[in-house]
C-alpha cells in the first residue's frame, strides 16, 4: 500500500522545512504534499526548494479542511497521512506509529495524542483528544467525508463519519510531540482570534450534525 502525506501549510516558513526533512527520511512515505494555504510569508519558497515534495498553491486561504481536500484529490495513494506543519520533535518513529497499523491491517484510522511535550499543548489535547491533527487514514475512507469546506473543522467531520459508520479510531501516544500554538506564531491577539475561529467552524460542523 502506497502512503502519502499531507502537509495543509499556512504561514509557515519557520517550521514547515524541518516537518519536511523527517518525512523525506521516512521509507514507507510515498509521496510528500505541501498545500500552501494561500501564506503571505515565504512557506511556498521555501517548499518549492525540496526535492521530492509537491507543492500545491491555493491562491486564497480555505481552511485545513479545504487544504486537506486539495491534496487528497492531487494523490492517487491508498493511506493519507495528515501532519500538521508546525510539529516541535517529529521523529521518525512518531510517522511509522501513525502509519504502521494501517499497513499491517490492524487499524483503518489512527489519530495521535501529544504526551510528555509542552503542558500547553498536553492539557488542550487532554480536555479535547478527538481534535488532534495527526492521523493516518485509508484514501477509500477521507475521499468519502465532506471536508472541502469544514475549514477547522476536518477533524470533527472525519470523526463523525468513522463514528457513523462504525469504524473505530486506533489511538497512539506520541511521546515529546507538540506543535507551535497560535498566539506563538501570530502574536496574544491575532492568535486569540485565530483559535476563536477555530473553535466556532468546529462548533458549526458538530452542531450541523444534528440539523
Amino acid at each position: 500500500m502506497k502512503v502519502a502525506a499531507i502537509v495543509p501549510a499556512f504561514n509557515e516558513e519557520r517550521t514547515i522545512r524541518g516537518t519536511l526533512h523527517v518525512l523525506q527520511q521516512v521509507e514507507a512515505i510515498d509521496e510528500i504534499i505541501v498545500v500552501n494555504d494561500g501564506s503571505s510569508d515565504r512557506t511556498a519558497e521555501i517548499v518549492a526548494e525540496e526535492l521530492g515534495v509537491v507543492l500545491i498553491n491555493l491562491e486564497e486561504n480555505r481552511g485545513k479542511g479545504g487544504a486537506v481536500h486539495a491534496g487528497v484529490n492531487r494523490t492517487r495513494a491508498d493511506i493519507i497521512l495528515l501532519l500538521d506543519a508546525d510539529l516541535i520533535g517529529l521523529r521518525k518513529s512518531h510517522i511509522m506509529d501513525l502509519v504502521s497499523p494501517i499497513l499491517e491491517g490492524k487499524a483503518q484510522a489512527t489519530m495521535g495524542v501529544f504526551s510528555e511535550g509542552r503542558a500547553v499543548t498536553d492539557l488542550a489535547q487532554l480536555f479535547a483528544p478527538k481534535l488532534s491533527g495527526q492521523r493516518a487514514i485509508l484514501r477509500k475512507i477521507i475521499e468519502k467525508i465532506d471536508i472541502a469546506d469544514s475549514r477547522f473543522g476536518v477533524e470533527v467531520a472525519i470523526n463523525q463519519y468513522l463514528e457513523d459508520n462504525g469504524i473505530d479510531i486506533y489511538e497512539v501516544e506520541l511521546e515529546n510531540l507538540t506543535h507551535h500554538t497560535k498566539e506563538e506564531k501570530m502574536g496574544l491577539w491575532r492568535g486569540v482570534v485565530a483559535r476563536a475561529q477555530m473553535y466556532y467552524d468546529v462548533v458549526k460542523i458538530m452542531l450541523g450534525r444534528y440539523k
